[in-house]
């Protein structure tokens, strides 16, 4: 089957998302069981790779450097017209640009923290024809934050959310959260306290990334079985699907979410 071809991606939109993990072998693994990836070679190097569900890119899933001290966990990548721009306006504004821009393959990549804590990724440069909530892609990306109308203004600083520059991402308020499309669709949900609420500083600020399964109870079957753990299935916020939380053996968080948008 040949590559997908590159395309870029809407600006301020989620273009990416990749996990860094202690054992890459266990974790192509574990992520065949649950999801029923494949994996090939990345051109990153042989310890990278990209998984695939059904010839489609789904993730990228590397090994972490030993002195890279850093927790396991998924990161999402939001698409940019020029990192170092976005790395001034991070900084700016009271967070963390940890690693980069660096040149990274065809494009360059940086990493980053909100103000919260909440780690999140930015690339520069064209990608693999990939779109949140289309495919095999993941389903969202969710925010859990302690105030999300403060990270709202944030992101939308950073990246041009609901500007009047062509081509960017739109947002909304629904549902008591914060809602945001890439022109076509829902790509992203930032989730917090209330409009009137307290920021709720229980919340340990996260980006979450949602793999759609046909069946969530046999996904969590299958994490179990492969050495990870689950939450209970539960309903998703408009009641119409079922999703459960799953962390896979090396401390990698992730939700599973049945057919359907989540919410």
């Amino acid at each position: 089957m040949p590559s997908p071809r590159p395309t870029t991606p809407v600006r301020g939109a989620p273009c990416w998302v990749s996990l860094l993990t202690s054992d890459l072998r266990s974790a192509q693994r574990f992520y065949g069981a649950v999801l029923g990836w494949h994996f090939r070679p990345a051109t990153l190097g042989e310890e990278f790779s990209v998984a695939l569900h059904d010839g489609e890119p789904v993730a990228g899933v590397g090994a972490l450097v030993p002195s890279f001290r850093v927790p396991v966990a998924w990161t999402a990548y939001f698409a940019v017209a020029d990192a170092d721009d976005i790395a001034a306006r991070i900084r700016e504004r009271g967070a963390t640009v940890a690693v980069g821009p660096l040149k990274l393959g065809p494009g360059r990549a940086a990493l980053a923290a909100d103000r919260d804590g909440a780690t999140f990724g930015f690339w520069e440069g064209q990608t693999l024809a990939w779109s949140v909530g289309t495919g095999h892609a993941p389903a969202i990306l969710e925010l859990r934050t302690r105030d999300a109308f403060a990270a709202a203004i944030f992101y939308a600083e950073v990246f041009d959310w609901a500007s009047e520059k062509p081509g960017g991402c739109q947002v909304t308020y629904e549902h008591d959260q914060v809602i945001v499309r890439d022109g076509t669709h829902v790509v992203a949900a930032l989730r917090g306290g209330g409009v009137e609420a307290a920021p709720d500083p229980r919340v340990r600020p996260q980006w979450h990334v949602h793999f759609r399964v046909p069946d969530v109870a046999a996904a969590i079957a299958a994490a179990v079985a492969a050495g990870g753990t689950a939450t209970p299935v539960t309903s998703t916020r408009d009641g119409n699907g079922s999703r459960a939380m799953v962390r896979d053996p090396d401390g990698g968080l992730f939700t599973v979410t049945g057919p359907g948008t989540p919410s």
